[in-house]
């Protein structure tokens, strides 16, 4: 019989780099669709305090570098002052009650379509390769993409800098690290997959 007094593994503490998690819960990041005009909402303070515990692990949902970056409605942003200053309080809301708050930071690439785009122009990627309709969250509709643009090589060094840029907001405001977002299909992937990324350069 297994001793009742053990430990459950994922109520234990663990240490990750600097941090002391008090336990290994973690809230992962969740598309919320409440950031009106890419700008984090008061709103988001109660969202995330309501979760946040002691030593314990938040990552914010998917927050765009550039503003490029965009495949869904209303998704927080991290390339402006207006959104680092927005970010500000929830961070600070997290710190209160002890939490640890990273910023996850993505760019969709080619899963978007010209009404996210600035300009209306088409959405940036490895390729402009095309490909298989997605579902949209609702698992029934499908969305409508449009075709990417293949980025020039000297476009690149831009992306990268819209990261480093990113990352630097986040810290700015108040996030005590970073994640980059590198699956599901968006821009890093995008480039990393061998199906999708058909470069010679």
């Amino acid at each position: 019989m297994a001793d009742e007094t053990a430990a459950i593994p994922l109520l234990t503490p663990y240490k990750m780099g600097k941090f002391n998690l008090s336990h290994r819960v973690v809230l992962a990041p969740l598309t919320r669709s409440r950031s009106f005009g890419n700008v984090p909402q008061p709103h988001a303070i109660l969202y995330y305090s309501q979760r946040t515990s002691r030593g314990g692990l938040l990552i914010a949902e998917a927050t765009g570098v550039s503003n490029t970056a965009q495949g869904y409605p209303e998704t927080p942003g991290i390339w402006t002052k207006e959104q680092v200053e927005a970010w500000k309080p929830i961070v600070d809301a997290v710190h209160a009650k002890g939490g640890i708050f990273f910023c996850q930071i993505w760019h969709v690439g080619r899963l978007s379509n010209r009404d996210f785009q600035p300009n209306g122009q088409a959405p940036i990627s490895s390729t402009d390769k095309p490909f298989s309709p997605q579902l949209q969250s609702s698992a029934i509709d499908v969305a409508h993409l449009t075709p990417s643009r293949r980025l020039r090589t000297e476009e690149i060094p831009q992306i990268v800098d819209d990261f480093r840029l990113a990352a630097k907001n986040a810290i700015e405001a108040g996030f005590d690290g970073v994640e980059i977002h590198g699956a599901h299909g968006y821009l890093i992937d995008q480039f990393m997959k061998d199906q999708v990324n058909d470069r010679t350069d």
